[in-house]
C-alpha cells in the first residue's frame, strides 16, 4: 500500500514541497538535451543554399520557401481555448550561416485587416499582430520576443526568469516591458487572401549556446477584428506565448556564425540649449560617444560606452501625488534597458535593492555619465548581470524647487548572479555599491553598500496543471550614518509571497518587513519601517451562455500594515472588486471599492499651505472605470471616483481618448482632475497632456508631447523626429520647451515665461564586425 503524507516520514512533507516546483522530469530533462525533444512538436529549419538569397520584400515568392515544411497547426487561445482558429496561419524557418529566416502567411479577409501603427515598439493592442519568441538556450525560462504588424511595425524585448515577464496569454506583447532594441528586419506584404511576412534575424543580434542544435520557437497571431488570439504551442491560458517552457523545437540548427562578436556605436549629438535665468543663459555643447559590445562568448555580451548620452529619450509623465511618499518612473535609457531583466530583483514584492534611475539622473536632470561598462548573459546554467559607471560633477537648477543643486562625482557598482534550478526556479544574489569623491569642502560621503539574496520557485504542475510560485528574499543595506547604532532588523527588508495566478482562480498571499533604515543607496524604496501581510482572492468566471460575454472578475483584497518596532496599526484596507465585466469586443467595465483605516503618526503638507494633521482615520471609496476596445478608431479609458481622503473627501475624474484618423496617424489627450475638500481647505490637482504621433512609414516617426500640472504649474514640450536609416543606424532631431505659468489658470488666465529650451541632433551608426 501507498503510504499517505500522514504516514511519510518528518523529512517527506518538504521533499514534497520541492518536487512540485521541480516539474516533470522527463520534460527537465528534454530541455536540457541536444536533440531529443521528449515529445515536444518540432519544426524543422531548412539550410538556405549557399547559391540561393532571400529578397526581404514580404513576399515570400523565392524558391527555397518552397523546400520548407510549413507549419499550420495553430490553436485558439481566446474566445475559445482549443478551439479552431477562424483564418489558417503558415510558419516557415530557413537559415544560413548568418542570418534566421522567418514567412508566415496570415490569411484572411483584406478589408478586416487592421494596421493603424507603424512606429518602433509602439504599442499593437489596437492592430493585427504576428508574434514570436526564441527560446536560444533551451532552458524554458529566457528567451527573445519579436512581434510585427501588417505595416511592417517592429517590436522586441527579452524575457527572463520563468518567461512570463508579460503574463500568459495574449495579453502581452504590448508597448511596456520591450526594453531592447536588437538589429533585425522584416518585410510585409498585402494579399488577395491576407498579409504575408518576411524576417531576417542576424545571429550576431542573439545570445544562444553554439553546441545546441535545437531550440525553442513559437508563434502568436492576433485577428484584432474578432479579438482573436491563436498560438502554435502553449494555448492554454495557463501558458502563454510569453512561457518558453510550453513552446516547440526548432531543429536543425547547425554551424551558426556570430562573426568577431564585435560591434561598435559611434554618436554624435550637437545642442543647443537656453536657461534665461542662468548667467549665461545660451550654450552650445557638443560631444560624441561611443558604444561597443563583444561576444566573449555567444551566450555572454560585455559592453562599454565613454560620454553616453541620452538626449533623444523623452520626458517623464506627469502624476498626481496626493500621498506622503515618493512615486516610481520607468526607466527609459537604452543603456539600462538592454539586458535589465536579470537585475530584477523578487518584483512582486518591491524590495528594489537596485533602482537603475539613481544612475545619472537626480529630479529630473541628467547627469553626464562619463563611462559605463556592462556584462550581461549566460554561464552554463548562470545568468550575470554587472555594471561598473562612473558620473561627472554636476550643477544644474532646479526648476521644481527653484534651487542650485550640486552633485559630486560618482561611482557605481552593480553585480547579479542568478542559479537556474528545476524546470522554472531560480536563486540568486545581488551586491550593489555607490560612493562619492570628496565635495568642494573636502568631505567624503559614506560609501553605500547593498547585498541581498532572493529565490523564485514556480512550477506549472501543481494539482496536475495549475501554476504556483513562490518568492522570497532578504536585503541588507550598510549604516548610512555609522556614528549611530543600528540593528540587523533596521537595516533589513525580507519576504515571502506565494502566487497562484490561474485562469478563472487567482490568489496570492504576501508577508514582508523594512526595517526602519532599510534605505539601499542605489534602490529604490517608498516606504520603510513596517510589518505588513496582504492576501488576494480573485475569481473571473467564463460564462459559455452569453455569447457576447467573455469574462467576469470578481476579487477582494486585504492589507494589514503596522508599524516594524512598537506594532501599532499604521493601515488596514479592504480593496473590493465588485463587478468587473470584458466583452467579447474587447470592452470593459469595473467597479470597485476600497476601505482604509490608517493611522498617520506625522502630518504632511498635501497641497500650498494645506496640512494633513496626525491622528486615525477611516474612509470609504467608490470608483467606476470604463474602456472601449482598442482597434476602434476612437478609442476612451476612463473612470470616477469618490469618497473620503483623510478627514475630508475627495473626487478624482480621469481619461484618455486616443483618435486614429489614419493609419501612422494618432491623436491622444488625457487628463486627472482631483477636487478634494478638507477642513482646513480646498484645492484641485490636475494633470493635462496632448500628445500626436505622425509615422509616414515604419523607419520614420514624429512625436509631439505637451503636459502640465497645476501643482508645479510647468508647462512642457518634448518634440522628437527619429530615422531608422536601417536597423542600428538612426538620426534624432530633438527639441524642448518649459514654462512656467504665472497667471491663476492654464485654460484661461495664462501667463507663460520661459524656463528653458532647447533643441538636439544626434545621429549614431552602427559597425558589426
Amino acid at each position: 500500500m501507498r503510504p499517505t503524507s500522514a504516514h511519510l516520514p518528518g523529512f517527506a512533507a518538504p521533499a514534497l514541497f520541492l518536487l512540485a516546483f521541480s516539474g516533470s522530469p522527463s520534460k527537465a530533462a528534454a530541455q536540457s538535451s541536444n536533440g531529443d525533444n521528449g515529445g515536444a512538436v518540432v519544426l524543422e529549419a531548412v539550410v538556405l543554399p549557399a547559391a540561393a538569397d532571400i529578397d526581404l520584400d514580404g513576399r515570400i515568392d523565392e524558391d527555397i520557401w518552397s523546400t520548407a515544411t510549413p507549419i499550420t497547426d495553430f490553436t485558439q487561445q481566446e474566445p475559445v481555448e482549443g478551439g479552431i482558429p477562424s483564418e489558417r496561419t503558415e510558419v516557415r524557418v530557413v537559415f544560413d550561416e548568418d542570418n534566421l529566416y522567418i514567412s508566415a502567411v496570415l490569411y484572411g479577409d483584406p478589408a478586416d485587416i487592421l494596421a493603424y501603427q507603424r512606429q518602433r515598439d509602439a504599442s499593437l493592442r489596437t492592430d493585427d499582430r504576428f508574434m514570436w519568441i526564441l527560446d536560444t538556450f533551451l532552458d524554458g525560462r529566457t528567451g527573445y520576443f519579436f512581434e510585427i504588424n501588417p505595416a511592417g511595425l517592429m517590436g522586441d524585448g527579452i524575457l527572463t526568469g520563468s518567461g512570463g515577464g508579460w503574463g500568459g496569454g495574449g495579453g502581452g506583447g504590448g508597448g511596456a516591458g520591450k526594453a531592447w532594441d536588437g538589429i533585425w528586419e522584416a518585410r510585409t506584404a498585402e494579399r488577395d487572401d491576407g498579409w504575408s511576412a518576411e524576417i531576417r534575424i542576424p545571429f550576431r543580434t542573439l545570445n544562444f549556446n553554439p553546441e545546441l542544435d535545437t531550440w525553442g520557437i513559437n508563434f502568436q497571431r492576433t485577428i484584432r477584428h474578432r479579438n482573436e488570439e491563436i498560438l502554435w504551442r502553449g494555448y492554454r491560458r495557463n501558458e502563454g506565448l510569453f512561457r518558453p517552457v510550453n513552446a516547440g523545437r526548432l531543429t536543425g540548427l547547425r554551424n551558426l556564425s556570430q562573426g568577431m562578436g564585435l560591434e561598435a556605436r559611434p554618436s554624435a549629438v550637437t545642442t543647443w540649449k537656453n536657461v534665461p535665468g542662468n548667467t549665461d543663459p545660451t550654450t552650445f555643447p557638443s560631444d560624441v560617444s561611443l558604444d561597443v559590445n563583444y561576444s566573449v562568448t555567444s551566450s555572454l555580451r560585455a559592453s562599454a560606452s565613454i560620454n553616453t548620452d541620452f538626449a533623444e529619450v523623452e520626458s517623464d509623465e506627469r502624476r498626481v501625488n496626493l500621498t506622503r511618499f515618493p512615486q516610481r518612473f520607468r526607466e527609459r535609457r537604452d543603456f539600462f534597458l538592454e539586458g535589465s531583466g536579470v537585475f530584477s530583483f523578487a518584483p512582486r514584492s518591491g524590495p528594489t535593492p537596485f533602482f537603475s534611475r539613481r544612475i545619472g539622473l537626480r529630479s529630473g536632470q541628467q547627469v553626464p555619465i562619463q563611462y559605463g561598462t556592462r556584462l550581461t548573459g549566460q554561464a552554463g546554467r548562470f545568468e550575470l548581470g554587472f555594471y561598473q559607471i562612473g558620473t561627472a560633477a554636476h550643477s544644474f537648477f532646479d526648476e521644481g524647487s527653484l534651487a542650485d543643486v550640486n552633485i559630486p562625482r560618482e561611482t557605481f557598482t552593480v553585480a547579479r548572479v542568478k542559479r537556474s534550478i528545476f524546470e522554472q526556479s531560480s536563486v540568486g544574489a545581488i551586491y550593489t555599491r555607490r560612493a562619492a569623491a570628496p565635495g568642494l569642502d573636502g568631505f567624503a560621503v559614506a560609501d553605500g553598500h547593498t547585498m541581498g539574496m532572493d529565490a523564485q520557485l514556480n512550477t506549472r504542475h501543481f494539482f496536475g496543471d495549475k501554476r504556483l510560485e513562490m518568492e522570497a528574499f532578504f536585503v541588507w543595506n550598510s549604516n548610512p550614518d555609522p556614528t549611530i547604532d543600528r540593528s540587523l532588523n533596521d537595516l533589513t527588508a525580507r519576504g515571502l509571497r506565494l502566487n497562484f495566478p490561474n485562469d478563472i482562480w487567482t490568489a496570492h498571499i504576501s508577508y514582508r518587513e523594512f526595517g526602519d533604515d532599510y534605505r539601499p543607496s542605489l534602490g529604490f524604496v517608498a516606504r520603510n519601517g513596517f510589518r505588513r501581510v496582504e492576501p488576494r482572492i480573485g475569481w473571473a468566471p467564463r460564462p459559455e451562455s452569453i455569447d457576447w460575454i467573455r469574462q467576469f472578475d470578481f476579487a477582494v483584497q486585504f492589507r494589514n500594515l503596522t508599524n516594524i518596532d512598537t506594532g501599532v496599526l499604521e493601515e488596514r484596507e479592504w480593496q473590493l472588486d465588485i463587478f468587473g465585466l470584458d466583452f467579447e469586443s474587447g470592452d470593459n467595465i469595473e467597479i470597485g471599492a476600497t476601505r482604509v483605516l490608517e493611522y498617520l503618526d506625522y502630518g504632511y503638507e498635501v497641497s500650498d499651505g494645506i496640512d494633513i494633521l496626525p491622528g486615525e482615520y477611516a474612509t470609504w471609496e467608490w470608483e467606476l472605470q470604463a474602456r472601449t476596445a482598442g482597434h476602434r478608431r476612437v478609442s476612451m479609458f476612463g473612470g470616477i471616483s469618490t469618497g473620503g481622503f483623510w478627514d475630508g473627501n475627495r473626487t478624482r475624474m480621469n481619461a484618455r481618448a486616443s483618435f486614429r484618423p489614419n493609419p501612422g496617424i494618432s491623436i491622444s489627450t488625457n487628463f486627472e482632475h482631483n477636487e478634494v475638500s478638507l477642513p482646513r481647505g480646498d484645492f484641485t490637482a490636475d494633470v493635462y497632456e496632448v500628445e500626436g504621433e505622425w509615422n509616414p512609414n515604419q523607419w520614420v516617426s514624429v512625436t509631439n508631447q505637451v503636459r502640465y500640472d497645476n501643482d508645479s504649474d510647468i508647462v512642457g514640450l518634448f518634440a522628437r523626429l527619429r530615422w531608422i536609416v536601417r536597423p542600428g543606424n538612426d538620426i534624432f532631431l530633438v527639441y524642448t520647451h518649459n514654462w512656467r505659468n504665472l497667471g491663476l489658470d492654464i485654460l484661461n488666465d495664462r501667463d507663460l515665461i520661459t524656463l528653458s529650451r532647447g533643441s538636439a541632433i544626434k545621429a549614431n551608426y552602427t559597425y558589426r564586425f
